[in-house]
This record gives structure tokens, C-alpha cells and sequence, in this order.
């Protein structure tokens, strides 16, 4: 059996139990503490779990500390679930639907492409799915196409890496895995997305946009495609 640490002193095993705090799942009890740290006094790892809950007392502070369960627990404080529910609300809406996730693979695939070139692979008007991903930053416009009516061409962005966890175009599943949007495929109007577009669902307005969802918790437990 793996022996235990011996626990330090004063300061640092209190930063010790704050951190055990924040990463327990479920509220951490004083045979948690007694279970890692045998060789300590039960006083101590008590101390130690009441200067971490006098610590988050002041009001600049955003955590508390609640007992839950016979343990303890880090937490949001409940006068700032405002703010809370704002960020998961924002979250909600940053998702992207399988319409937006479509219009976006093609993008990053065929760029620069105009407006008249995704619906021509799609087979439906991208126009309000553009605009939506306009505005997650997840596409931008790199110039105009100097056709006839000068469309607007578009590419993706640092945002888009980003999102979907990629460091360049590069690390882009092959295009074979998206076979509808090869030259000379038909259009792509029951195209699968696969690879790293994989988190919307159906049933949207056809925007991009995922419905927002309230999230009722007051407290939480807590260059190849790149903007100019």
C-alpha cells in the first residue's frame, strides 16, 4: 500500500485542502482528509478546513465554502448566481447547431468561398447561418471575388482553431471523410458532419443559433485560417 504524505504545516496545508476543495466531486469530510494524511492530528486538518472557509468570507471573495452532507463543499456564492447563470446562458448560445457545423466544414474546407459557392454545395441559403457564425467570430470575411458582383469571400478564423481544439487547418480530418464536399460532389444537403464538428443538435431555427437553456443552479462547482 502506498504510504501516505505527511501533511505540512499552517499555510501550506491549508492551500493543500482549498485545492482538495475545489477538485473533490463530492463534499469533502474530515476522514477524507484523515484517509490521505494519517500521520496528522485530527485538530489539524479540522483547522486546516476552517481557515479555508474563514478565508472566503470577505465579500471581494466569489467562493465559499459549504457544509453539505456531514462534508464540505467549494462553491459559487449565492448572491452572485446572476452571474452564474449568465455565463452558462452565453455558453448555451455559443453552441452550434448541425446547420451552422455544415456551413462551417465547408468553409474550412473550400476557403475562400462566397455566399453563391456554400449554397451551391448545401443546397439551401447560408445567408443566416453566415451571419450567426459572423458573429461567434468562428468565420470572417477575407476580401471579394473579383467576379461579376464582387461576392464576399470567406475564411475561417483563430476562434474557429480554437473552438474546435486544432492548432492549424492542417489537423483537419482528411477531406475524404466529407466526401459531399469534394470538387464535383452533388450538393451537400444531407451531408454528415463528422471529425471535430460534433456538437450540435437538430432542431434550430435554421440561424445557427442552439435555443438558449437556463441553467438553475445558484452555485457551480466550481496562417491558414487566422484573424488578420
Amino acid at each position: 500500500m502506498r504510504e501516505r504524505a505527511v501533511p505540512p504545516p499552517g499555510e501550506k496545508l491549508r492551500a493543500i485542502v482549498e485545492a482538495l476543495l475545489f477538485a473533490a466531486e463530492d463534499p469533502l469530510t474530515l476522514d477524507d482528509l484523515i484517509d490521505l494524511f494519517p500521520a496528522a492530528r485530527r485538530e489539524m486538518l479540522q483547522a486546516a478546513l476552517d481557515g479555508v472557509e474563514r478565508s472566503c468570507e470577505p465579500e471581494e471573495r466569489g467562493l465559499t465554502v459549504q457544509r453539505v452532507a456531514g462534508g464540505y463543499r467549494m462553491a459559487t456564492k449565492p448572491e452572485l448566481g446572476e452571474w452564474v447563470r449568465a455565463l452558462f446562458r452565453s455558453r448555451n448560445r455559443r453552441r452550434l447547431t448541425a446547420q451552422a457545423l455544415e456551413t462551417l466544414a465547408i468553409i474550412a474546407y473550400r476557403q475562400p468561398i462566397t455566399t453563391p459557392e456554400i449554397q451551391a454545395i448545401r443546397g439551401a441559403d447560408p445567408t443566416s447561418v453566415l451571419e450567426a457564425l459572423l458573429e461567434k467570430k468562428l468565420v470572417r470575411v477575407l476580401g471579394r471575388k473579383k467576379v461579376v458582383g464582387k461576392p464576399m469571400l470567406y475564411g475561417t478564423t483563430r476562434q474557429f482553431l480554437s473552438h474546435f481544439g486544432l492548432n492549424s487547418l492542417q489537423d483537419l480530418p482528411d477531406i475524404a471523410e466529407f466526401g459531399s464536399l469534394a470538387p464535383g460532389a452533388a450538393p451537400a444537403a444531407s451531408m454528415s458532419v463528422a471529425g471535430p464538428f460534433e456538437e450540435g443538435d437538430e432542431g434550430d431555427g435554421g440561424n445557427g443559433e442552439e435555443p438558449p437553456q437556463e441553467h438553475d443552479d445558484e452555485s457551480e462547482r466550481g496562417d491558414d485560417g487566422d484573424d488578420s
